[in-house]
């Protein structure tokens, strides 16, 4: 019989399911030396958060198969290194959403009726009516930012109530908006018009101190702002700031750059500020829910069933792996590409499998596209399994073609993205000892491997380009590791692609542009 470990606090609803097809030992508050110690006997691991699975203790389970998370994030188990000995880690990717999305609404209200200040007054023995008069949220505008399945659901009870709502969500298409009853805005219109903005999104390097001092002096004296997604998003200082001085009306905080919260400014505001100890997924139900999900992976997988919501690479046989994995990641790495040149909303994406690659498994590859296109928005929340999840939800319009007929290599990859701001095609191709090359932008033929820092223009084919190119950089200090140019014809239109040594500084992209010849220029990071 299978054995499977459970080393924090999950429901018994889930040690239940888990106790239908193996032992369960619960074996909590171990120790990184215990937990390597007794992980080889378990065939499966089921954790929340306060276990750490670390790089050794997964080479330590020599038997597991699965390790299950409670919950949303996986950021406490070393996904690489269990994929590596092919552990499949699932987790919980919806069992909190309504949780989530309800306590953003109750943020909303309390803020605005001001619940916790006059729940307060009262027990105090007080009967203030007069200071706790407060706005009703009917009618009001309601910016949404970030679409996902809370964002969605926020915006759905928001309508119920008579809201009107705006949303910016950078990858999803308008379709997918309007399904929604969204009105799809720019960030700046969304700041500018809302009465009420509620935050949904990953911290990452482009949403860290989203709201920030300008971001707040663009809202209207009588928004108010709520952020139950991840600490950071929001610049506190600023917040506090423009609170301070009547900027805004109001702010209700589940989640800080810092937790537990210390000393801060907002815990030094009135009924203004609502702050709530990073409750979001905090209910019976979502408990129960996240442990029952992962339960049931577990016990799937320990029968040889696939699990719907793995973090790594599930459901490929070891031959089928074998032979797609350098496939694999040239379809990766040619997805983030075509997703930072086309930019914005990309409303379809055509993977097109060329010449032997024609014949193999596709899913995979189509996968494996899509995690690299949605890589820069969704970070580490995207993976093989719920890519294709992850972009039917924005509307992205996924087709698959075959052609067999080209034969520039034995097989390669052609990915072609359009969107708001027009259209970008990638060509790809494994040279024999497996090295992705790059063989085609925009239907201009060129042959660069790829790099981390890459800088592509599109000029007029003309003397002295690569010259002024080569100097601007070279002002800049940024070392050029390879060139190469790519044209249909002479004195027409061609593409420059730099491997660059490091990323652009800033300002120097509207400085290439300015260069006579210069149609366009675009950094990639991969």
């Amino acid at each position: 019989m299978s054995k499977v470990l459970v080393s924090d606090s999950i429901d018994q609803a889930g040690i239940d399911i888990l106790s239908q097809v193996a032992q369960v030992d619960v074996k909590t508050g171990l120790s990184p030396e215990e937990l390597i110690r007794i992980i080889p006997e378990y065939d499966a691991l089921m954790i929340r958060s306060e276990t750490r699975v670390t790089k050794a203790a997964i080479e330590a389970g020599t038997q597991l198969k699965i390790i299950g998370r409670a919950g949303v994030g996986v950021d406490n188990v070393d996904i690489p290194a269990a994929t590596r000995q092919g552990i499949v880690v699932v987790n919980s990717p919806e069992g909190n959403t309504i949780a989530a999305a309800e306590h953003a609404i109750a943020m909303m209200l309390s803020l605005s009726r001001y619940i916790p200040d006059a729940n307060q007054s009262v027990k105090n023995n007080k009967w203030d009516r007069k200071r706790y008069i407060g706005v009703e949220v009917y009618k009001k505008n309601l910016g949404v930012v970030g679409l996902g399945k809370i964002g969605s659901h926020v915006a759905t009870v928001a309508r119920a109530m008579g809201m009107k709502v705006m949303a910016f969500d950078p990858y999803l298409s308008s379709e997918r908006a309007e399904q929604l009853g969204c009105r799809l805005v720019e960030m700046d219109l969304l700041l500018r018009e809302a009465d009420y903005i509620t935050l949904h999104m990953p911290k990452t390097p482009e949403t860290a101190h989203l709201i920030n001092a300008e971001a707040l002096a663009k809202m209207k004296p009588t928004a108010r702002i709520i952020n139950c997604a991840r600490g950071g998003i929001i610049d506190e200082a600023a917040l506090a700031e423009a609170l301070q001085q009547g900027k805004i009306a109001g702010a209700a905080l589940d989640v800080f750059e810092t937790e537990p919260l210390g000393e801060s400014p907002l815990r030094d505001l009135g009924k203004e500020v609502v702050l709530t100890p990073h409750l979001g997924a905090s209910t019976a139900e979502a408990q129960v829910n996240v442990a029952i999900d992962v339960a049931e992976q577990i016990r799937d997988v320990l029968l040889g069933l696939p699990a719907r919501s793995a973090v790594n690479i599930p459901g490929l046989y070891p031959d089928i792996l074998e032979k797609l994995k350098p496939y694999m990641a040239l379809a990766e790495t040619l997805g983030t590409l075509v997703g930072q040149l086309a930019g914005g909303r990309v409303e379809s994406l055509n993977v097109r499998m060329q010449g032997e690659l024609a014949t193999n498994e596709s899913q995979p590859l189509v996968v494996a596209s899509l995690k690299g296109l949605l890589s820069q928005a969704l970070r580490e929340r995207v993976n093989y399994v719920n890519a294709a999840l992850e972009a039917k939800e924005r509307g992205i319009r996924v087709i698959e073609t075959r052609d067999a007929s080209i034969r520039d290599y034995a097989g390669s990859l052609h990915l072609e993205a359009k969107g708001s701001l027009g259209e970008h095609s990638v060509t790809g191709a494994l040279l024999g000892d497996g090295e992705i090359r790059i063989t085609d932008i925009d239907d201009f033929p060129i042959n660069v491997p790829p790099s981390q820092h890459m800088l592509f223009t599109v000029h007029r084919d003309m003397p002295g380009i690569i010259g002024k190119i080569g100097s601007l950089l070279g002002s800049f200090n940024v070392n050029i590791a390879s060139m190469q140019v790519g044209r249909k014809i002479v004195r027409g239109d061609a593409v420059m692609v730099l491997n660059l040594d490091d990323p652009l500084p800033e300002g120097i992209l509207s400085e290439i542009l300015k260069v006579a010849g210069i149609r366009d220029a675009y950094t990639v990071t991969l």
